[in-house]
């Protein structure tokens, strides 16, 4: 079987692989206060033009998700999140159980606008219960979103400019932001998101590490006790130095921007072999997830050779599934399974 359900079967990128190894008998300071930390954290400002952000290593994107809201949140606040919003559907309620309700909001693309926070800011305070009621004060987005769609640079602004008047905090998951940054088009950068967002992450599960994820922030006020918050949530490694070398690897001559890259143009392939077969997909997108919507009949063919994730029923003769490429896909495997729906032109 030839897996693409999804981008963090295989392991890490050789290059990564191969400082751990070096690394192997080093002796190191504990706690994410060795050299390599410091450098990877060097590095994350150095990309993101800001030499005021601090950065922490985490082990995964559900643990960083909880300690950064839970960083933000006094008891009685809440998060506005889309209706897909990973916290809200994947995270078995992990944000609830530190004691903040994920406050969801309609989405057809996976994606909020600034009106929407707005407006549900507005509800909130001029309810005569709103006492009784949790406090909107964070706003998560993912970028890409968990449909693979992206905000564009003008909602990004919007939904920073909203927040700040509002006086929310926006945070962005970025668990797979390489894909993001480096799709075809997109013109957000990473400064862009540093500047316009109070709190993010850089990814490094799902684009290339073992496991890790770089939480960056930029409010001062988040970055109070911010490591005790760590320490609490149980996300403080002792083994810390094996999270920095990781990001100190991938950040290195854009090496994580690289190899998101490469596993967008390896979806773009398949996307085209799509269209050319005339089958629709569910939500537009160019990074390396992929919503397609097959026949049954075609679907169970295909699925004698491939894994994909199953997504949802359509109609009754039609499922949607992800197809999800990764900096680990091969190239053979791609053009197999390009020729494999094209077999089905027509049907």
């Amino acid at each position: 079987m030839i897996y693409f359900n999804n981008d963090y079967s295989e392991g890490c990128h050789e290059k990564v692989l191969e400082a751990l190894t070096k690394s192997n008998l080093e002796q190191t300071p504990g706690y994410g206060e060795d050299g390599h930390c410091r450098r990877a954290a060097e590095r994350i400002r150095g990309l993101c033009k800001r030499e005021d952000l601090a950065v922490h290593f985490l082990v995964g994107g559900t643990q960083a998700n909880l300690t950064v809201i839970d960083a933000g949140l006094r008891p009685h606040q809440g998060v506005l999140a889309a209706e897909s919003a990973h916290i809200h559907v994947h995270e078995t309620g992990a944000v609830e159980a530190t004691g903040h309700k994920v406050l969801a909001l309609p989405s057809a693309d996976g994606k909020i606008t600034a009106g929407q926070v707005a407006a549900a800011v507005e509800e909130h305070r001029t309810n005569s219960s709103f006492e009784h009621m949790v406090q909107p004060k964070m706003v998560y987005i993912s970028n890409p979103t968990e449909v693979g769609t992206l905000y564009t640079l003008e909602e990004l602004e919007e939904l920073s400019r909203v927040c700040r008047e509002k006086g929310l905090y926006l945070f962005l998951d970025g668990a797979r932001l390489g894909y993001g940054l480096e799709a075809k088009g997109y013109d957000v950068t990473l400064p862009d998101i540093a500047r316009l967002c109070d709190v993010f992450y850089i990814g490094g599960t799902k684009v290339g590490a073992l496991f890790g994820e770089a939480v960056v922030i930029a409010n001062p006020r988040l970055q109070e006790d911010f490591r005790y918050l760590i320490k609490l949530h149980g996300g403080m490694l002792a083994k810390g130095r094996l999270l920095g070398i990781q990001f100190e690897v991938l950040m290195e001559d854009g090496l994580y921007f690289e190899i998101a890259a490469r596993a967008d143009a390896l979806a773009d392939r398949i996307r085209s072999a799509l269209d050319r077969a005339g089958f629709p997909l569910l939500y537009p997108g160019v990074t390396n997830q992929i919503f397609a919507v097959f026949p049954d009949r075609v679907l169970e063919e295909l699925e004698k050779r491939y894994v994909f994730c199953p997504d949802r029923r359509v109609d009754e003769g039609h499922r949607a599934v992800r197809i999800c490429t990764s900096w680990a896909t091969r190239e053979e495997a791609v053009e197999e399974l390009c020729r494999d729906i094209e077999k089905f032109t027509g049907r």
